[in-house]
């Protein structure tokens, strides 16, 4: 199981009430899903995770199914939600 770090941008950021916070997981959906449950207090967290886009030390993610998208140790997940209007 790999450890890194999950850093939030602009919506993300504030849904999470954090920038970033750490990582313990094999897959994007796994740490996804924790981080998930340690916001579960937070209702606009699974809302607005569901309109981003990820990028896993700086390769974008796309289209791939998160549970085929390994993490790294050391890795750098970015949570990045729709920019230049629109609502999430």
């Amino acid at each position: 199981m790999a450890a890194g770090t999950i850093r939030y941008w602009a919506a993300a950021k504030a849904a999470a009430g954090t920038a970033e916070e750490p990582y313990r997981a094999a897959t994007l959906a796994d740490a996804l899903a924790a981080a998930r449950q340690r916001h579960a207090g937070q209702p606009d967290f699974a809302r607005v995770l569901l309109r981003c886009s990820f990028l896993v030390d700086g390769h974008p993610v796309g289209a791939r199914a998160h549970t085929q998208v390994p993490l790294p140790d050391g890795g750098t997940v970015e949570v990045l939600p729709p920019f230049a209007g629109g609502s999430v």
